[in-house]
């Protein structure tokens, strides 16, 4: 399902930096009262624009929630593809770090809580990135372990350590816990 703002070229400078901001905003502000119960006009007050500025820049709240996760996975994607870069780290560490960037920063805090919950609850707004952004981070994690423990390997341990976060992220109340755990896995399954 293709937006009416997916056709817009990305803006640049001031634009640019306005958009961000407000999407940053958007993402708080539905992490906070839940997508049905956001209405535009909360968001145009937490931007500080009106709303119809933010109407000028999306055409609606669906088109606003979509482009908003997805510079928040996008944001997510690229930190930890630079992570798992940093070929002067071991790799358990590297891997916890961008376990961390990918699912832990939602564990613990109400609004990062809730902020993951509203994706979840609402994947049918959101189209293909639901698929594309986490496909895209298993092929990270895949190929930094396949650098270091060899391609044959590599795939079925990603998987096994994305399930891990998955059950992590249900089962601790704290990021600081659910990093512990995680390294727990990843020692034991990267000797």
């Amino acid at each position: 399902m293709s937006s009416p703002d997916a056709g817009r070229p990305p803006s640049t400078g001031p634009d640019a930096d306005r958009r961000t901001t407000v999407l940053d905003s958007a993402m708080t502000t539905f992490a906070r009262y839940g997508y049905r119960k956001t209405s535009m006009e909360e968001v145009a007050r937490a931007a500080h624009i009106s709303r119809p500025g933010l109407y000028f820049l999306f055409s609606s709240k669906e088109a606003l929630f979509r482009a908003a996760v997805a510079q928040t996975l996008d944001r997510d994607l690229t930190a930890v593809e630079q992570v798992l870069a940093d070929s002067g780290r071991l790799l358990p560490e590297r891997l916890v770090e961008a376990f961390d960037r990918w699912a832990g920063r939602y564990i613990g805090g109400p609004l990062t809580r809730d902020a993951a919950r509203v994706v979840e609850e609402n994947p049918d707004i959101l189209g293909e990135i639901v698929e594309t952004a986490p496909r895209r981070f298993e092929q990270l994690v895949t190929d930094a372990i396949a650098v270091e423990s060899g391609r044959r390997t590599a795939l079925p341990v990603a998987q096994t350590l994305i399930s891990t976060s998955i059950g992590l992220k249900h089962q601790v109340a704290s990021r600081d816990s659910y990093l512990e755990r995680l390294a727990v896995a990843i020692g034991l399954l990267l000797p």
